[in-house]
């Protein structure tokens, strides 16, 4: 059992009269880990996963009286998917209000379908998690920071799905079970998406662009579609946890990049079975572009269990000067440069230092990734 680190700040906001919401994709361990807590509590519990139809009737047209049966004698109850009750949010609100004393806990795999459901009816009355695949941070804790660094060519390449991790050899079979489910199952069965065909061209060309700059109009002509499609689509994903957005910082240069974007993956397994590549890094030419999103996507988690609220961004000017990843807090940019191998030298251009006095500038390479990806820079 990996210990996940947000286990400690859910308990921490038990029965303080608010929901704890806890969202992320489907399969990266929110049952696992609520079964932890689960488990904890003597008979005064329930669990309840709304994706079975008797579950949604039995929630369907909520009341005060209709729910008190249920909540009687209890000390905590879990919804999984709750997204997919009718009227979710209303019935979340009704539970909350009228059981203070129950500690209610919710999942969902979709912000695209909790936002809509969820936003105005729980505001003041939830506390919300996000859980992304396995951290470096928590298998160092599981495993050993020596065990991490020897094996962290098989984490570029298959990424942090618990099932993967736990399942060595059956990397590919996993990863293609859970994109046929996760990307496609799920995301196929939003009204929102009309054209699956689209957005499987979509998926597969942003792969090919992880760590680049990403054009909608670029990507529209690739696919054969409109910009405004791809851009929908690209929310979609968002929405879904299957990438998320880096932008550009543009703020006293000129001929800085205004209005550009990288697109990462949550997950590197996810990305490389998309294309279907899983070559060993000294076979491939993408290594870097593996690196990037890797470290990206791992200070992506650290930073949000950790609650260290910054700006992220990346630099690039027309003249080709680039900075990986920058993050802002306090006034401060601090700025790192991603290579895979030590030997490699990296300095800030002089238009940054120029522009940006204050700021601070780190290499990060394989022989020093690790207190990047778990914090030891702040």
């Amino acid at each position: 059992m990996i210990k996940r680190i947000l286990q400690e700040s859910i308990e921490q906001h038990f029965f303080k009269g608010k929901i704890i919401l806890v969202i992320g994709p489907r399969q990266v361990g929110k049952t696992t880990l609520l079964q932890t807590i689960y488990d904890e509590f003597a008979d005064q519990k329930f669990w309840y996963n709304a994706d079975d139809a008797d579950v949604r009737e039995l929630f369907r047209n909520p009341s005060k009286a209709k729910l008190k049966p249920i909540f009687a004698n209890k000390k905590l109850i879990i919804i999984d998917e709750a997204q997919r009750l009718e009227n979710a949010g209303l019935t979340l609100k009704i539970m909350i209000d009228n059981y203070k004393d129950v500690q209610i806990i919710a999942t969902g795999s979709s912000a695209f379908e909790l936002n809509d459901k969820l936003k105005e009816s729980l505001t003041g009355r939830k506390f919300e998690y996000y859980l992304f695949p396995i951290s470096t941070e928590e298998l160092i804790t599981h495993t050993s920071y020596f065990e991490e660094n020897r094996i962290i060519e098989q984490r570029l390449l298959y990424g942090f799905y618990p099932e993967v991790i736990n399942h060595p050899g059956q990397e590919n079979q996993i990863l293609r079970s859970i994109s046929d489910s996760v990307l496609y199952k799920d995301l196929f069965a939003l009204e929102a998406v009309k054209k699956p065909y689209l957005l499987e061209n979509i998926l597969k060309a942003l792969a090919l662009q992880v760590g680049s700059e990403v054009s909608y109009n670029e990507v529209a002509q690739i696919v054969g579609a409109d910009k405004e499609t791809v851009e929908r689509y690209i929310y979609l994903l968002e929405q879904s946890f299957v990438i998320f957005r880096l932008q550009a910082l543009s703020r006293n240069v000129r001929n800085e990049l205004k209005r550009s974007r990288k697109i990462y993956f949550y997950d590197n397994g996810i990305r490389n079975i998309l294309i279907n590549n899983f070559s060993p890094l000294a076979l491939r030419n993408d290594k870097g572009a593996l690196w990037e999103n890797y470290l990206v996507s791992e200070k992506m988690k650290w930073n949000h269990y950790h609650h260290y609220y910054c700006n992220r961004y990346f630099w690039r000017t027309t003249q080709q000067q680039e900075i990986d990843y920058l993050e802002e807090q306090n006034g401060t940019l601090h700025a790192y440069e991603f290579k895979y191998a030590d030997n490699k030298r990296a300095r800030l251009p002089i238009t940054f230092i120029k522009a940006y006095p204050d700021h601070t500038f780190k290499m990060i390479s394989k022989e020093n990734y690790i207190d990047f990806v778990s914090g030891e820079n702040h």
